[in-house]
């Protein structure tokens, strides 16, 4: 096992601070992973441009102007998406180098405060298929009782002080921690610490194998940290190297020690690789965490582990029900090749009102095909596919997306490059909208818009309603990957190059 736990010097506790109450401090903005905000006063579009002086715009039909607070350059890949909280803004982009950054920003500005840079993964394993598409930092960070826990390009869960107290007593402290044979992770102020570092690759007891990125954002829920090691098949996509790696562990929040994992055997059954992440929801009183896997089929497991059954290893997660997406959508057949095969889930499940949301989808790089997008009566125990099922619609592609559900409409999107409208009781469609791009990213729902981006670099904004109307289009200089957030007023959209800050009103300027 391969760890680092690094603490202050006095060794104090640290008092647990919430964040404001306007933040959006992890994906989704909270644990349920459906991603609505109570922001009022947001802007449906704003200019992307290059002279802040004239970016403010008065919007189509009257209003308040639009205000472009500040765009902060991001380099050439980000995927994960920005998180808010305390005043700081925390996002993991791609480095200059060909490895992964995460960066924190001044929430006011977009000043950056600094930058820890992870070097892409070294090794000399001929099959190994990971960090090669230099993607960087695939995780949306998590912050929890001031501190930053996100995935890294190397497959390790990190967790940092972000408000600058150093945690090594090492005299360089540019050089904070390096992996195993690794070159060192740097940074360019004393402005960041790491607290722990666990390396989902190299611990004996989960020894993942990646399949080209970590995806996965962390959720924590307690005192523990969950998280997706991300395994997968080998450069050759035939073989799983390791198909007893867990699907979910569990962290101790404070020290990075493995106190539990899954014992469900997905990497017997996954087709590609895992790249969901977890949510949390309470089932009549009931605490559960839900995971999508790699093959298909959606997981609940109760968060309190079960003892280890011997001396030295981890304890058990315990799974309550599991539901086969695939099975309920009645697609069989090969995985790729065939447009209505089978496919992973690689969205997040969203928990809203004792019900699960999910879809399935595959790596963008296998193209277009069939998807379903199922909805699941959370508040039954073990295989829920046939009596769980409350509704499947199969009229969706293959989908990255994570839908977000207001007021009885569930908002989504499939990698064709259409964004939907359903019933979230019935799954009947309300409205479709074609777009001329990949989709990658997901909904937000706040201030009664609906945003979504798209992989041509199009901000779609439409009124949250049962009627589709078109509300704005903002074109914007690259891909759109990650989603909009929204926090204390003011709208993020991410692209592959920029981060943008836009806002409503004097008081934003």
């Amino acid at each position: 096992m391969r760890r680092m736990v690094l603490v202050t010097a006095a060794g104090a506790t640290m008092l647990a601070v919430p964040c404001r109450a306007g933040d959006w401090p992890e994906w989704c903005g909270n644990d349920a992973r459906n991603a609505v905000s109570s922001e009022t006063h947001l802007p449906a579009q704003f200019v992307p441009n290059p002279s802040l002086a004239d970016a403010t715009t008065a919007p189509p039909a009257g209003g308040e102007p639009t205000q472009l607070k500040w765009k902060v350059r991001l380099h050439t890949h980000a995927y994960g998406g920005p998180v808010v909280a305390n005043g700081k803004i925390f996002i993991g982009i791609n480095d200059r180098a060909g490895g992964g950054a995460v960066l924190g920003l001044e929430e006011a500005t977009g000043r950056e405060l600094w930058r820890l840079t992870i070097p892409r993964m070294l090794t000399e394993w001929q099959d190994f298929n990971y960090d090669d598409l230099s993607l960087g930092i695939c995780s949306t960070p998590t912050v929890a009782d001031r501190r930053l826990y996100v995935v890294t390009n190397r497959d390790e869960v990190l967790c940092l002080d972000p408000d600058g107290r150093v945690h090594t007593a090492e005299p360089d402290v540019a050089r904070l921690i390096a992996g195993s044979e690794q070159p060192p992770m740097t940074t360019d102020s004393n402005a960041v610490g790491i607290v722990w570092r666990f390396d989902m690759i190299m611990e004996e007891h989960v020894a993942a194998w990646p399949q080209d990125a970590a995806d996965c954002s962390v959720l924590v829920h307690g005192e523990q940290v969950f998280v997706c090691p991300s395994n997968g098949v080998n450069r050759g996509h035939k073989i799983v190297p390791h198909p007893d790696a867990p699907s979910l562990i569990v962290l101790d929040k404070h020290t990075g020690r493995l106190l539990a994992r899954d014992f469900e055997r997905v990497g017997h059954r996954l087709f590609h690789g895992e790249w969901s992440s977890p949510a949390l929801g309470e089932v009549n009183g009931k605490t559960l965490v839900f995971y999508g896997g790699g093959d298909g089929v959606c997981y609940a497991f109760d968060p309190v582990p079960a003892p280890p059954t011997s001396a030295g290893t981890p304890g058990i997660l315990k799974c309550v029900w599991r539901f086969d997406v695939n099975a309920a959508a009645n697609r069989a057949g090969a995985y790729k090749s065939d447009v209505a095969g089978p496919s992973e889930i690689i969205a997040t499940p969203v928990f809203h009102r004792n019900r699960v949301y999910v879809g399935v989808g595959q790596d963008p790089r296998h193209g277009k095909g069939r998807g379903a997008l199922a909805c699941i009566d959370a508040t039954g125990v073990g295989d829920l596919t046939a009596n769980g099922l409350v509704w499947v619609n199969t009229d969706i592609d293959r989908s990255l997306t994570t839908v977000a559900i207001k007021d009885g409409i569930l908002y989504t999107a499939d990698f064709s490059g259409r964004i939907f409208a359903l019933d979230a009781d019935t799954g009947r469609e309300l409205w479709r909208h074609e777009t001329d791009g990949a989709i990658w990213s997901s909904p937000l729902v706040a201030d009664g818009k609906v945003y979504v981006g798209t992989d041509t670099g199009d901000l779609w904004t439409f009124a949250a309603s049962r009627e589709r109307r078109i509300l704005a289009e903002t074109k914007l200089d690259s891909p759109i990957s990650a989603s909009p957030i929204v926090a204390n007023g003011v709208l993020y959209v991410m692209t592959q190059r920029w981060l943008y800050a836009a806002a409503t009103g004097a008081d934003h300027r």
